[in-house]
């Protein structure tokens, strides 16, 4: 952990809160990165990026696995819990009312407009979060070429997804634990 102190429970359900209400559509992986890693250190960037990986590898929502992860890294489970309950809850107290509201202004071309603005700023958050973890996952050559074979089935050559990343998890994984055993070794 980047910080020596463990925040409280209280600060890390206030700093999922604040993310969940005021984050639109994608990018929010860039915006923890930004809170708990730039801001307020939490976290080393290694260390979120760790997480991402992992978060990303479970089923269900990817921030919600990560706000787990980090709140579990923070403080274990009660840790978890909070972060999640401060990611979600806050945020859903908020959302149920705009999507009825949504409802009525659907129809609206300036709310089309608006929504495209703040759809291309989260693709903008998105690509800098890929981009960190791209650069962290390409240290040495079988990790790049896993990286490059990966970007390549899915987008050069569009192979399915679950096929692309069935092959390349395990060879990944197998890199990763050589790696950590010829470290252990060392003297």
């Amino acid at each position: 952990m980047a910080s020596t102190a463990a925040p409280s429970l209280r600060s890390i359900f206030g700093a999922f809160a604040k993310i969940g209400l005021t984050s639109f559509g994608g990018g929010l992986s860039g915006w923890l990165l930004r809170e708990f890693v730039q801001r307020r250190a939490w976290l080393t960037e290694q260390e979120f990026l760790s997480g991402l990986a992992l978060a990303q590898a479970f089923p269900g929502v990817n921030v919600v696995n990560l706000a787990i992860w980090i709140g579990f890294r923070l403080r274990a489970g009660p840790g978890a819990v909070v972060a999640a309950l401060g990611m979600v809850v806050p945020a859903m107290a908020v959302a149920m009312p705009l999507v009825a509201l949504f409802s009525q202004a659907a129809d609206s071309q300036r709310v089309h407009i608006a929504l495209a603005g703040v759809a291309a700023a989260a693709v903008g958050l998105s690509l800098q979060t890929g981009l960190r973890a791209a650069r962290n996952a390409a240290r040495g050559l079988a990790r790049s070429l896993i990286l490059v074979a990966t970007f390549a089935a899915i987008f050069v050559w569009r192979l399915p997804l679950l096929w692309v990343v069935g092959t390349m998890a395990p060879l990944s994984i197998a890199l990763a634990w050589s790696r950590v055993r010829t470290e252990a070794a060392k003297p």
